[in-house]
């Protein structure tokens, strides 16, 4: 008895195993087509001032709400530079109708999280906070960007904030080298210009400079209200009507500022410092525009390269073969692959952190690691970078500040959001050769731009390099 009852208790849980084990296999084997199709909606209105207003609602009991504007170091002259950081820096410091104090006080009483940021391209200015007090996010955010107050003693107070900040990023080597990158690929153009701006210019900003800065960028048609959670789309559009109808959207003088094009220019920058223990490099081609159609297989290519830091796991078992090569030899710290993508234009390279005496070698993996892109890609290498760069662009968007800042950013670069399905359906349509063609079209034959940081003696000679984006490939 004893025994027939253990049996029949041994194969219910059988049963019971297997049946959860094909209910969740069943799951697994769509929810992720289950969760592209399933996704919100983003729903786009524009005012009749021309800013756009666009939110996705998922119903948390939290959201993300904020301002972006098409705003940053690209907008400004070599004498001003700096000047949209700074204002970074003034946005929460009190406006017409709050002190600081008073600000902080609100924001804190609702529990929330008010933040900023300043790009090449665009600045946002956002707030995380429960559902039930959007209302209260959307008019502080507006009292924010419409009336700051600028007061000259905390512009002076600031001012030394901003320079500690600049002493600070000095010290960050990886930080130093994009921005040297930045400097020596677009010289001469408003992209080659630091977001931070230089320190001479920290120094000597004025309280005109900032007005005249806002007069002259924030408009309301360069403006996205964009919104991600627990949010009624309706409800915001009701929001921005209220607070945000009152700015802008004409030019003093119809002087519209026209971005102007920023040439690429083969090249190379040295800051060399043998104190440092390591080098810091990053080579880069010019990339693609974020609207152009090739910007899909060069994400694809970049995700094939991957990237690689001395405490990940897997060691000479990692799938990237660069990867592979370079934990075998044990040649590098880590490395990057990335795609900085501007309205017109972009950066393709790749940045690493190395010890002196392997500079050239890791140069010569990287670059090699770009012709085969040209060349020898297969199947299961596209197979592999399409599934890894479907899974950073869902894991980029885990929670509401992600997706409300892809919103924004979709609305100003491409005039609406991109929904995972779209981008999921590009990604899938690459083929290796899509890759080896539009690869070889960024890359082979072209001038690099080339910057290093630190004990950098044993960096090739630029010819060099030059001449491994052609040789290379036989």
């Amino acid at each position: 008895m004893i025994v027939e009852y253990v049996s029949f208790v041994i194969m219910s849980t059988v049963i019971l195993t297997l049946c959860w084990f094909f209910v969740m296999r069943s799951h697994a084997s769509v929810s992720y087509a289950q969760s592209l199709a399933g996704a919100p909606e983003t729903h786009l209105t524009t005012l009749d001032n021309g800013l756009r207003v666009a939110s996705e609602e998922t119903g948390h009991a939290t959201c993300t709400v904020g301002l972006w504007i098409n705003a940053g170091s690209r907008y400004e002259s070599e004498k001003n530079n700096g000047v949209g950081f700074f204002l970074e820096h003034m946005a929460f410091k009190g406006t017409k109708k709050h002190t600081q104090t008073a600000l902080e006080q609100q924001v804190e009483s609702m529990g929330a999280h008010l933040s900023a940021y300043t790009s090449r391209e665009h600045t946002a200015y956002y707030m995380k906070t429960l559902a039930k007090d959007l209302p209260k996010a959307v008019e502080l955010l507006s009292e924010v960007v419409q009336s700051c107050s600028l007061n000259e003693a905390e512009i002076e107070q600031q001012r030394g904030v901003v320079l500690r900040e600049l002493e600070e990023i000095e010290g960050n080597s990886q930080e130093v080298c994009l921005d040297l990158l930045h400097a020596t690929a677009f010289q001469g153009t408003p992209l080659g210009q630091s977001v931070l701006g230089p320190s001479k210019n920290a120094r000597t900003l004025t309280r005109q400079d900032l007005v005249d800065y806002i007069n002259s960028h924030y408009k309301a048609p360069r403006m996205v209200l964009s919104a991600a959670g627990g949010v009624n789309h309706e409800e915001l559009v009701g929001l921005a009507k209220s607070h945000f109808s009152g700015v802008s959207f004409e030019y003093e003088g119809d002087a519209v500022p026209v971005l102007s094009p920023c040439r690429f220019t083969g090249s190379e920058i040295r800051m060399r410092d043998d104190a440092l223990p390591l080098a810091h490099i990053a080579i880069a081609v010019e990339g693609a525009s974020a609207s152009s159609p090739d910007i899909v297989p060069l994400m694809v290519a970049n995700s094939i390269i991957g990237s690689y830091d001395l405490t990940y796991g897997g060691g000479k078992n990692l799938s990237s073969r660069l990867a592979h090569l370079v934990a075998e030899e044990n040649l590098c710290h880590s490395f990057q692959a990335f795609h900085s993508s501007y309205c017109d234009t972009g950066l393709l390279g790749i940045y690493f952190v190395v010890d002196k005496h392997n500079i050239e070698d890791m140069m010569h993996l990287c670059q090699n690691a770009w012709m085969n892109l040209c060349t020898a890609v297969t199947e299961s290498d596209v197979a592999r970078g399409k599934n890894a760069l479907k899974a950073s662009l869902v894991g980029q968007l885990n929670g509401t500040t992600p997706i409300c800042d892809d919103i924004g950013r979709h609305t100003l670069n491409y005039g609406r959001r991109i929904p995972l399905a779209e981008w999921d359906a590009r990604i899938d349509a690459v083929t290796p050769k899509m890759v080896r063609d539009i690869c070889s079209k960024y890359i082979y034959d072209k001038c690099p731009a080339v910057a290093g940081v630190g004990p950098v003696e044993q960096l090739p000679d630029y010819n060099r390099m030059r001449s491994a984006m052609y040789w290379l490939r036989f």
